[in-house]
């Protein structure tokens, strides 16, 4: 690619892949969205006038042969990423896609296995990993591992009830009226009958971001010891020996989201609270408690920019597609949260 501006083709340009994704890029000095590919046409159309995109084509791999590309990102349903990927990656550009990596981890080999023979990668859309508060209690957990200032690690919980996660982020959403066309999907699971892979599928719809969101935070992978069969309890442990919990559920709100993190050490802990996903112009709230002895506890919450973390996100991918820095999640570890997932499954139905 030049060093002009990363020029981006967009697949997709539904509800989330405008709201959650276009807006950002759009807004980017760093980049260009060149054109977009959506099979709705009026409402393809509708969305370019809007951000001022000067070419529209109704299929993804028609978009990445006839226009200069340096990355696309394809926002489409997960169920749909083994059908749309393997086409995609013949192209040799880096994808940016939303989460999880596939709907079943037999879907999920068949991409890597795709993807070996690209010579491309996958940034799979965890965007949690670029909230700025994420990022800032990350940045201190290496450093409090490191030095052992307040000893060591013992304990990870993520906290997610359900909410208002949209919280009015779907304002300014296009909807030309067309109808939606019925598109192909990945294929049922081989190893699942029909009412555990519906079970699997919602798991993974819900909460995977919160099962990569506590591995981010470990900064090493876990396994899944136990999973409570009310459905509200996932335990599991480091590689490093590390109990972690994963509370899905223990009660919901109607006017709020309370997704909350603790990272305990021996002599302290580091708290994340975080915003609802599609909040824009809002990062998460950190906070660090020592203890350490020697002197006075305190108390640090760092004044953060008021970056949310999708713009931040797309910030990411661009400066990865530049070759800056390295994507947040790529596929191959994303590969770990299905795993991780069919295994909670396994142990909560038995199959």
């Amino acid at each position: 690619m030049t060093t002009d501006r990363v020029r981006i083709g967009f697949a997709g340009v539904g509800r989330m892949g405008q709201c959650a994704h276009l807006r950002h890029y759009c807004a980017s000095d760093e980049c260009e969205v060149t054109a977009i590919s959506e099979p709705r046409e009026k409402t393809a159309r509708a969305v370019a006038r809007r951000y001022g995109i000067g070419k529209v084509y109704g299929d993804a791999a028609e978009m990445l042969e006839k226009e200069q590309l340096d990355a696309v990102v394809a926002s489409q349903p997960f169920t749909r990423h083994g059908v749309l990927l393997p086409e995609l990656l013949e192209f040799g550009k880096p994808i940016f896609i939303e989460k999880p990596l596939s709907s079943t981890p037999q879907s999920g080999e068949a991409i890597l296995a795709a993807l070996a023979e690209s010579g491309t990668w996958i940034m799979v859309g965890y965007h949690k990993r670029s909230d700025p508060a994420s990022v800032w209690v990350r940045e201190r957990v290496e450093s409090l591992r490191e030095s052992g200032e307040l000893g060591a690690m013992k304990y990870v919980r993520v906290t997610m009830p359900p909410g208002d996660w949209i919280a009015g982020g779907f304002a300014g959403y296009i909807d030309g009226g067309d109808e939606r066309p019925k598109l192909e999907v990945e294929p049922p699971p081989e190893d699942m009958d029909a009412k555990t892979s519906e079970r699997y599928q919602r798991f993974v719809n819900f909460y995977i971001h919160q099962v990569n969101l506590i591995r981010f935070l470990l900064g090493e992978s876990y396994e899944v010891t136990h999973a409570d069969p009310a459905g509200v309890v996932l335990l599991g442990r480091s590689a490093g020996g590390v109990p972690v919990t994963l509370e899905m559920g223990p009660y919901r709100t109607t006017v709020d989201w309370q997704e909350s993190c603790l990272v305990c050490f021996e002599r302290g802990y580091l708290r994340l609270d975080l915003p609802a996903p599609l909040a824009c112009n809002r990062p998460g709230h950190a906070e660090l408690f020592s203890d350490p002895g020697e002197r006075p506890a305190e108390r640090l919450s760092p004044r953060l920019p008021w970056t949310g973390a999708m713009a931040a996100q797309a910030g990411n991918f661009v400066a990865a597609v530049r070759g800056d820095c390295k994507p947040p999640c790529e596929a191959h570890e994303a590969m770990e949260d299905l795993r991780l997932a069919r295994e909670y499954i396994r142990l909560l139905t038995g199959n």
